[in-house]
């Protein structure tokens, strides 16, 4: 089906748009870092080489104590957040206050070691948190200028649940402005290095998260996703990340909220160096809503059915995928192939192409009521009136805009949107969707590139703006995904891609996760790389 010419004409207008946008910046905003040619140093501790399930076992057997690994950790945040900048606010003394509380409470405990797990399972273990999550005590900006100040009264319900479960919050780190991009940048707290190469993005929204998770500055993390924003950071910094099925963990208390139907679309999800830290995390993560997922089945890989989709199709708005990121997916499913004895289907479809004019339709379809979603323009200028993006451009231009060039792009886009009813979008999207449910079943897995690219240098996603929608069309058709480092390539950067099931379904790439790690060798440190 293909797209009407107004719409090729808005694809074209969104190209140049871009475009233009990114000579202005390299004019106007020459960079060099004070940062090049910088290394992060190599982990020395071995507490920061440990699971955070490795790690709370431990602490319960009093190998080791809560305060000893909370204390690694600050000392390791202190050594890489001058290279990094993802801890944007911490709370070092309350949680060691916290560490020596939990000591406590297990020298005093008479019940034993499972007493504890089944009640505590992540009792005593470091964790951060994305700052557009509510962490009670922490700023709660998402890099919003206006919002500057604001601190959480309460903690949204996945980070409470996790504080239940024993985890102690070190802080809270950073995010692109309102969440809206996936360089990590703001006017409050500044720009997000990748751990592996301090000139190159750690992703967004969720950049920080996975830039320190990254630097072997936490062990495990939380982060949201309705674009990419768990999994694209998970790739450039070469972690896990899990986008669960909407709807199973609550994403109450961020910002900015949902509205319209986005919340169909937005998953939140744990974050991690360590593939067997994923389910545990789930588990607690979904609170009531576990039983939505069949988290305690135990997966036979050798009977699942495998797919691999190497690219979208050729989008004019989106980079091709890397021979090194085709080659290395080549190569997950050769391996599944030979130590599974399965066999992985290429298959493709046509539609994909569509990816982003599919994000962008979905994203701003109204309501059961028939309300529309915010628009990011109204996000901007909150708590005033909607922000001028064209006005903000030229107020850029001499360095007196609140917003990042990313946020203005993201604004000027917007006013270039195709109609909120596309019909033919809305038709394309229905019938992708049909056909992959159809495809994946119950039984069903399928690889797909999570980038067209390894991660960028900085600012370079304002001449690629769509290449998200690797990881977008995922968040339309409302599917789990779990994002899997695959070692490092030529460039010394991170490899990975997305391991995608049916609907509810999350076990399956969790699995196959767990198998990936072990086959390709999970997170590499970058201080040694």
């Amino acid at each position: 089906m293909a797209l009407s010419r107004l719409e090729r004409a808005q694809v074209w207008l969104l190209k140049a748009v871009t475009e233009v946008l990114f000579v202005l910046f390299r004019f106007f905003c020459p960079r060099r870092s004070a940062l090049s040619g910088k290394k992060l140093p190599p982990v020395r501790n071995p507490l920061l080489l440990m699971s955070a399930t490795q790690l709370a076992k431990k602490i319960r057997r009093k190998e080791v104590s809560s305060v000893e690994v909370v204390q690694a950790y600050i000392d390791r945040i202190q050594e890489v957040n001058p290279f990094v900048n993802a801890v944007v606010k911490d709370r070092f003394a309350a949680a060691l206050q916290e560490a020596a509380q939990v000591d406590k409470l297990i020298e005093e405990e008479t019940g034993g070691e499972e007493v504890l797990e089944d009640r505590l399972p992540l009792l005593g273990v470091p964790l951060s948190v994305k700052e557009s999550y509510a962490l009670q005590g922490m700023p709660f900006t998402t890099g919003l200028v206006s919002r500057r100040g604001i601190v959480a009264t309460v903690d949204a319900p996945p980070v409470a649940l996790l504080k239940r479960a024993g985890a102690i919050p070190l802080g809270v780190t950073n995010t692109s402005e309102l969440c809206m991009w996936y360089e990590s940048h703001n006017h409050i707290y500044g720009i997000t290095n990748n751990p592996y190469d301090l000139e190159r993005i750690p992703g967004g929204s969720s950049g920080g998260e996975g830039s320190i998770l990254g630097a072997a500055g936490s062990v495990i993390g939380v982060g949201s996703d309705i674009g990419g924003s768990i999994r694209m950071p998970c790739f450039f910094n070469g972690i896990f990340g899990h986008k669960t099925t909407p709807g199973v963990v609550s994403c109450e208390n961020q910002y900015p909220p949902f509205s319209g139907r986005q919340e169909e679309y937005l998953s939140s999800g744990p974050m991690c160096r360590y593939a067997e830290d994923l389910l545990p995390m789930l588990k607690i993560m979904a609170g009531p809503r576990v039983n939505m997922l069949s988290l305690n089945t135990k997966v036979d890989l050798k009977k699942l059915r495998f797919f691999t989709i190497p690219h979208d199709g050729g989008s004019p708005l989106i980079t091709p995928v890397s021979k090194e990121l085709v080659d290395i997916q080549r190569k997950v499913a050769e391996r599944l192939e030979a130590d599974l004895g399965v066999k992985v289907q290429e298959v493709h479809f046509p539609e994909l192409h569509y990816s982003f004019q599919i994000w962008d339709t979905y994203m701003v379809l109204p309501d059961k009521e028939g309300k529309p979603p915010q628009t990011f323009a109204e996000l901007m200028g909150e708590p005033g009136r909607p922000a001028w993006p064209l006005w903000e451009l030229l107020k850029w231009m001499i360095g007196k805009s609140d917003h990042t060039l990313a946020a203005i792009v993201v604004g000027l886009v917007e006013m270039t949107r195709m109609s909120k009813k596309s019909s033919s979008i809305i038709q394309i999207k229905e019938k992708l969707q049909k056909e992959v449910d159809e495809l994946l079943g119950a039984d069903g897995v399928f690889l797909y590139p999570s980038h067209p690219r390894v991660a960028p240098k900085h600012h370079h996603p304002l001449l690629r703006p769509f290449d998200f929608s690797y990881t977008g069309i995922i968040n339309m058709l409302g599917l789990p995904v779990t994002q899997c480092p695959l070692g490092v390539g030529e460039e010394g950067l991170p490899l990975g891609v997305q391991v995608v099931a049916g609907k509810l379904q999350d076990h399956l790439t969790l699995a196959v996760a767990l198998h990936l790690e072990k086959t390709f060798g999970g997170w590499k440190d970058p201080g040694a790389n």
